[in-house]
């Protein structure tokens, strides 16, 4: 019966593992929405989670001697840890927004700023840390009292089960449990489990607690080294391990995250496959560990053995990328693929981590046991502990700050595996007798040999590295690119890479950020995103002075600001140094952001920045990584964009950019709902096809872009680089705005973005995985008719449209398409500037003309080449245009005998050129009475045009009755485009 008891308390003490990575997991959650960036909040939250149960632990080796029943004692600590979690969140909202709102800005000063977050911060999760380092302890010492026999196995086992149960916390709370219930739903559950803890605990505690006072040895193996120094030294030996093992943690991080992205879930998977080496190694010695003759020496060949298989890591490193790479290639991108895709970045971090975790596992139980054998009691459990979780912190801060900038990931890990090798070579010469020298003299020369070969002849491929291989499989080829610069940061690994067509590109762990033609004529996707980044803003807020754009990237979309001469102060705020740096290598094209005297960058996070300095600005731009990085998603969240509206003027404009690729609809419109939920008005602009730029006023609407803005000198030649020169050329990238898409954006099913329930960071790094693409969006205005028009009531203010078709924009060329079919219908040719468009709209346009001019052609494939047309045309010609192309066409001598369902579409084409709603509703309604021979298509056509004439005159009923009746017809049981979904939940604005 005892010995099933024993196993139960094994089992609650998984189940304390399970709740506490859930805790860490959850307040690096939390701490990086207050600190900004998730490697900060990693390392603060590993910091005081360490450091408050070292403090736990020690207090626990001090006093627990002389409590009575330290199993009830344990009952207690669970209970208020769990108490604590249940109040965790509505004391985080509340203090976070004070510190925001009265403290920061009282405080000003951004170091002191920086000690007041980072004390902040450490007070909120510091008590509950503490409460947990004496967990350990006092189920330990307890189960110790109440079961002595075998008291080794009994360490190790807690050790195994604990860590078994946090690998599954952070899995499941990473993977299933926030997105279920948000952070606050997460660590309530956390706190329930310690709760339900406590209260099985204190069931199972009846009577005496101990069978003796404390756990001491009468007996001390022989060969052993006797008390007294070194107790010290082996706390000091716990120490360094460590120290080394959390080197050893942050480095491979990094490493990996070269290879498996950088992702929350990445994160997850590499933190659960460090956790899972360290319980199986506690696990193996469970079994050993009472039978070892000579634990010391046991512990120094263990320890040895670590420094060796930590070396090795560097020696397999290379060839995860190959493995990552075919894993990328092979898998299907569906649900399928992704789960498999998550099982093998585990098994690659389990390759990597599990052998040196696995004898960093078995590391504390031999110590313990050593001191416990040495007759030093359960003291020394607490001591151990302590110890061990000191040399966390040290390694966490080392690694960070000092070893990553410094050393690189190479020399980083080759420090800590120095350091374990150091420790076991030390201990094995200090447990050895005479007969051992000899045994001695070969491990320190198997430990040295390794260190030395690793540091002359092995080396990290830097361009492997910089490939980004997670993304689409492929690695960087020496032929046709330079690696022009690698640098590992304290927050990321920056590389910029020079491509053979002229661009240079600077990553952020292996992801490119930016891009620019630096050699040679054009310039990239990026640079048109950029540019308009600066320019829109300005042209929509043509007074403004002063301008902050968060994320350095490249350098351009500053120095585009900088080259309006009204501006006074544009502020560039950039966390990571390596960054900075690497954008240098872009001048002379960001030359402004370095020499120009109104240019100031900051490196801090953007919120404690703002925060900080308490400045208003007239223009704020957001340009951050993409969301599915860990950590960046808040930057796309509601509680984000409230703070900034305090830090811009009432007439202030903030612009953020989103992409398009590698997410989907259901996340851009959770962003637009955060953003539409916290700013007065908004309107969307797609600069390219991959990427669009949200500006959204504080108070009051947007209008329309100032043309004396974008003709500004130095703004005019980086337009014309990326074929925008005038007003038309914005306003074919214009997508919508809050009026257009506000009713879209209320009834749409996926929440709004926020730090609390993160949609974005929960979902982002599958759609990256699927390669996903939001371009639907794109469709919304224009395609396959005037939608933002007719809705927006805005007509073109122009009467010739003239659009210059840029390579990455499709509606640009959409619209110079539309340009070629007016001038051959009205001129009758071509013209060589319209060598261009594709040959099927050329096509298209001939059968078109014969229709009109050639009478008894066949009419059905006339007919739907009509039909293409003037769905190409219509959407981006004026009013005045269509009716002379329509004029043109209908002088010609067929007109009359033409059909009467061709005439009739011919009539709906026209009132729809005109935006005669009321009129197009009434002819499309008419045209779907005798829908039954029609296609699929032209139905969803007519059915489109109808609900938009009747919306457009605002009536709703008729919209809705419309769709009512013909939705099977033009869609089955299938989901309704996108287009549909607006129409159908769009209410005009009162």
């Amino acid at each position: 019966m005892s010995i099933n008891r024993r196993h139960i308390f094994f089992l609650l003490f998984g189940l304390s593992g399970f709740s506490g990575l859930i805790y860490e997991s959850i307040w690096t959650h939390y701490l990086k929405l207050f600190l900004g960036h998730a490697a900060y909040a990693q390392t603060l939250v590993l910091a005081i989670f360490m450091g408050g149960m070292a403090i736990g632990s020690w207090i626990c080796s001090t006093y627990s001697a002389s409590w009575k029943n330290l199993l009830l004692g344990y009952a207690v600590t669970e209970g208020v840890v769990g108490f604590c979690a249940l109040l965790f969140h509505p004391a985080f909202t509340r203090i976070i927004d004070a510190a925001y709102t009265t403290m920061i800005p009282a405080i000003g000063e951004p170091v002191a700023v920086s000690v007041f977050k980072w004390t902040l911060s450490a007070l909120m999760i510091l008590p509950q840390s503490i409460l947990l380092g004496m967990t350990f302890p006092l189920m330990s010492a307890g189960i110790l009292r109440r079961f002595p026999d075998r008291p080794g196995r009994s360490i190790a086992f807690l050790y195994f089960t604990n860590s078994i149960g946090a690998a599954f916390g952070v899995l499941l709370s990473g993977f299933v449990l926030i997105r279920w219930i948000g952070l606050p739903g997460t660590i309530c559950l956390a706190g329930a489990i310690n709760i339900a803890l406590a209260l099985v605990v204190c069931f199972l505690v009846k009577g005496p607690s101990s069978t003796s006072e404390n756990v001491e040895s009468e007996t001390l193996p022989a060969g052993e080294p006797k008390a007294g120094g070194w107790y010290r030294l082996f706390l000091l030996v716990s120490l360094l391990t460590g120290t080394a093992s959390f080197i050893y943690e942050i480095g491979w991080i990094r490493m990996l995250s070269l290879v498996l992205g950088t992702s929350t879930h990445a994160f997850e998977l590499m933190l659960s496959a460090f956790i899972f080496g360290l319980a199986f190694g506690g696990l193996w010695i469970q079994r050993r560990i009472d039978q070892v003759g000579r634990p010391a020496r046991y512990l120094a060949c263990v320890q040895v053995a670590m420094g060796i298989l930590a070396l090795s890591t560097l020696l397999l490193y290379g060839n995860t990328f190959e493995v990552m790479q075919w894993i990328v290639k092979s898998l299907p991108k569906n649900d399928l693929g992704y789960g498999l895709f998550n099982l093998s970045g585990s098994a690659i971090a389990m390759a990597i981590m599990f052998p040196a975790t696995f004898c960093a596992g078995m590391t504390l139980p031999l110590i313990t046991f050593v001191l416990l054998r040495q007759g030093h009691g359960e003291r020394s459990i607490g001591a151990v502990y302590a110890a061990n979780t000191v040399g966390a912190i040290i390694g966490v801060f080392f690694a960070i700050h000092l070893g990553l900038p410094l050393f690189g990931l190479k020399g980083l890990i080759s420090f800590g595996a120095g350091l374990d090798i150091l420790v076991g070579v030390v201990l094995f010469w200090g447990a050895a007798d005479s007969g051992d020298r000899r045994q001695a003299v070969g491990f320190t020369a198997a430990g040295g040999a390794a260190l030395s070969i690793t540091l002359l002849f092995v080396n990290l491929d830097p361009y492997k590295m910089a490939s980004g291989v997670y993304r689409y499989g492929t690695l960087l080829n020496r032929q046709n690119t330079k690696l022009v610069s690698y640098q590992d940061g304290k927050t990321a690994s920056i590389s910029v890479v020079r491509d053979g067509d002229g661009s240079m590109s600077v990553n952020t762990n292996g992801k490119t950020d930016a891009s620019i033609m630096m050699q040679g004529q054009g310039a990239t996707s990026d640079e048109s995103t950029m540019i308009l980044l600066a320019a829109l803003p300005m042209s929509l807020n043509p007074g403004a002075r002063t301008a902050a754009s968060i994320g350095m990237g490249s350098g351009m979309t500053s120095h585009a600001l900088l080259g309006n001469p009204r501006l006074q102060q544009v502020d560039t705020i950039e966390i990571e140094n390596r960054m900075v740096e690497a954008a240098r290598l872009f001048r002379p094209a960001v030359e402004r952001v370095f020499n120009d005297t109104r240019s100031k960058i900051y490196i801090d996070d953007a919120k404690t920045y703002f925060s900080s300095y308490n400045k208003s600005y007239d223009l704020i731009v957001s340009e951050p990584s993409n969301p599915w990085v860990s950590g960046v998603a808040g930057l796309f969240s509601e509680e984000f964009y409230r703070l900034i509206k305090h830090h811009m003027t009432d007439d202030g404009v903030f612009v953020q950019w989103v992409q398009l690729y590698e997410i989907n609809t259901d996340l851009v419109v959770s962003v637009l709902k955060a953003v539409s939920n916290e700013f007065s008005d908004f309107a969307v602009y797609a600069p390219n096809d991959f990427d669009i730029v949200i500006i959204s006023k504080k108070r009051g609407l947007l209008g329309e872009p100032d043309q004396e803005i974008l003709n500004l000198p130095a703004l005019r030649s980086a337009l014309s680089k990326n074929s925008i020169h005038g007003a038309q050329d914005i306003a074919v990238r214009k997508i919508g705005t809050k009026k257009f898409l506000g009713n879209f954006l209320v009834n749409h099913p996926c929440r709004a973005n926020s730090d609390y329930y993160p949609f974005v960071d929960q979902n982002a790094a599958k759609t990256r995985f699927l390669s996903s693409s939001a371009t639907e969006l794109l469709q919304l205005p224009r395609a396959p008719l005037p939608t933002l028009d007719m809705l927006q009531g805005e007509p073109k203010p122009w009467r010739e449209t003239k659009v210059t078709p840029a390579v990455y924009s499709h509606s640009s060329q959409a619209a110079f398409a539309a340009m070629a079919l007016r001038d051959f219908f009205l001129v009758g040719d071509f013209h060589d500037r319209y060598n261009i468009v594709p040959d099927q709209v050329k096509q298209d346009a001939l059968q078109v003309k014969r229709l009109f001019t050639v009478c008894g052609a066949n009419p059905n494939q006339q007919l739907g080449a009509l039909f293409a047309t003037a769905i190409r045309m219509i959407p981006y010609l004026t009013p005045e245009e269509l009716d002379s192309v329509w004029a043109g066409l209908e002088s010609g001598p067929c007109t009359s005998s033409l059909a009467p369902s061709t005439k009739a579409f011919v009539s709906l084409f026209k009132v729809t050129g005109r935006r005669d709603a009321r009129t197009m509703s009434t002819n499309a309604s008419a045209l779907l009475q005798n829908a039954d021979g029609m296609t699929q298509g032209t139905v969803k056509y007519l059915l489109a045009s109808a609900m938009l004439g009747a919306l457009a005159c605002g009536d709703i009923a008729t919209s809705e009755a419309l769709w009512s009746k013909f939705r099977v017809g033009a869609f089955g049981g299938t989901e309704p485009d996108l287009l549909y979904r607006l129409l159908t939940t769009y209410r005009a604005p009162r």
